[in-house]
């Protein structure tokens, strides 16, 4: 069966296909047309708008998501050299006790073995391990050097733990204004810095000399603990965070402060 269908466009200057010999084929479909086009098929350009990407996570998102895998990357590893710590002691203190070491070769072997097998975790640990490996030690340094007998280490940490800690926190919510010296660094940051510092040394100073370990005269003790806590602010918001970690220069430089303060 054949059939035939053509269609004359209206308008001169546009070229329709024209559809002929529309028929079914024995070796096509019954549905299948067969269209040829007494011209060439027309140029047409297609406006196409690219659908709008993803908006891309600002940088305080990065940044939080890059400390949380490094937080637990940290921890993943901690507890991986607490075990291999614990299984090393329980295996030699197993051979001690059957008699197979001397419990001084022992001890010895544990010693030795515990230092390299926790240098051999260093690499497993991220650049998180810095920061409160410098933490810890300024802790051990003021405890050693100052204990409780002087305000010194006292303020030293009181602005480290707190002024400084408190900073960061109401930087990254509230820092949109930028210090023009540091771009890291934001107002809201530093006048946390010195309003905590400064709150929570005389808050511990007070504490301490409740419990009778010295006595101070609160007057001159405030204005002292203020121009400490200025230092320490500013020495905190200078762009030098990449050569010294501010767990070191704030507590030293807030040490050193306090020394000659408190001395004079």
């Amino acid at each position: 069966m054949t059939s035939l269908l053509s269609f004359t466009p209206s308008t001169p200057s546009l070229h329709l296909p024209t559809f002929s010999n529309v028929r079914h084929h024995h070796r096509l479909s019954p549905t299948t047309l067969l269209i040829s086009y007494p011209h060439p098929l027309p140029r047409v350009q297609i406006l196409y708008r690219a659908p709008h990407a993803p908006p891309r996570p600002s940088f305080s998102a990065s940044a939080l998501r890059a400390a949380a895998d490094g937080l637990l990357q940290d921890a993943g590893a901690t507890a991986f050299v607490l075990a291999g710590a614990y299984g090393l002691v329980l295996c030699f203190d197993n051979l001690t006790q059957r008699n197979l070491l001397q419990q001084s070769l022992s001890r010895k072997l544990v010693h030795i073995l515990s230092g390299l097998l926790f240098m051999l975790s260093w690499p497993i640990f991220r650049e998180l391990l810095r920061g409160p490996l410098y933490y810890v030690l300024i802790l051990i340094l003021c405890a050693l050097v100052f204990w409780r007998e002087s305000p010194v280490g006292v303020v030293s940490l009181a602005m480290m733990c707190g002024g400084d800690g408190v900073a960061d926190i109401m930087g990254r919510k509230f820092g949109s204004i930028k210090i023009p010296y540091n771009q890291k660094k934001s107002w809201a940051g530093s006048i946390s810095m010195f309003l905590f510092g400064f709150l929570i040394s005389i808050g511990m100073l007070y504490y301490y000399s409740f419990l009778g370990y010295f006595q101070l005269n609160w007057v001159e003790t405030v204005e002292k603990v203020a121009l400490i806590s200025l230092v320490a602010t500013i020495v905190e918001s200078l762009p030098i965070t990449e050569v010294l970690d501010d767990n070191i220069s704030v507590p030293l430089v807030s040490m050193a402060a306090a020394y000659l303060s408190f001395s004079l």
